[in-house]
């Protein structure tokens, strides 16, 4: 018998957790001279409006926790379809 994920938790889960990472190295970039710039600069290609300010640092939250919840999503998904 094998265990199934359940798909909108694990989606959940993954969006939250990566939208407070985002908002964490945000605000350590804001704090600090150059440290996470290069990881900030990286995200900001990705994620549309994301920026050291406060609206871009949400507008990054958001495209993050989409990103992830898709992703944690997908993989829930497949991960179920392949124990089966």
């Amino acid at each position: 018998m094998t265990q199934k994920l359940n798909t909108k938790a694990v989606s959940l889960a993954l969006g939250i957790m990566w939208s407070l990472g985002v908002f964490v190295m945000s605000i350590t970039a804001l704090n600090t001279g150059s440290y996470l710039h290069n990881m900030v600069d990286f995200l900001s290609t990705v994620y549309l409006g994301f920026s050291l300010s406060f609206g871009g640092i949400i507008t990054g939250m958001i495209w993050g926790f989409l990103d992830a919840a898709i992703g944690g999503f997908i993989f829930a998904w497949l991960y179920n379809k392949l124990a089966e």
